[in-house]
């Protein structure tokens, strides 16, 4: 990956309170990192730093929150595309949480494909995807996508590395 330096912090009981990052347990939702793409800036929970597979997949993850933001409307697009395909086709699952919680939002409503959830959705599992293929976690109980849909997000991100010569820009 190609890019200016991120930097990495760390913090205790990390928590998604309305949009923001909270720190220190209590209300909101538990989360294992940010990402602050302006800042150029990660935050991880502390807790990962027993845990090198589990920081491993999440690192790829919120690195590839960098990647997304910085590919053309086209291959953003085309990524839409393969995901419009799977709903299609009625696919369940997902490669990890953030994609799974998103995706399950938007088939319990009627949610288009230009709504700011689907947006989400698009951009979470592009970045659950990468941590699947890049990471090498083996099998994870978050990996729940079937293996067919998986073969084919596995050919888009060999295709897009292919465009770019081997490297994505963060």
């Amino acid at each position: 990956m190609l890019g200016a330096p991120i930097r990495v912090e760390w913090a205790p009981e990390l928590r998604a309170v309305q949009g923001r990052l909270r720190t220190g347990g209590g209300r909101g939702t538990e989360v294992h990192a940010a990402s602050f793409i302006r800042e150029r800036r990660l935050v991880f929970d502390q807790s990962l730093r027993t845990d090198p597979g589990e920081l491993s997949r999440i690192l790829i993850h919120e690195l590839f929150h960098f990647v997304w933001v910085r590919l053309s409307n086209g291959a953003r697009q085309s990524w839409r595309q393969l995901l419009a395909h799977e709903f299609d086709r009625g696919a369940r699952g997902e490669l990890g949480w953030s994609a799974d919680i998103r995706k399950s939002a938007i088939r319990s409503s009627t949610t288009v494909t230009a709504s700011r959830a689907w947006s989400e959705y698009s951009c979470e599992s592009f970045c659950d995807t990468a941590a699947w293929i890049y990471a090498s976690a083996g099998e994870h109980e978050e990996f729940t996508l079937a293996r067919r849909f998986r073969a084919i997000r596995r050919a888009w991100f060999r295709t897009m590395a292919s465009h770019r010569n081997g490297g994505m820009r963060i």
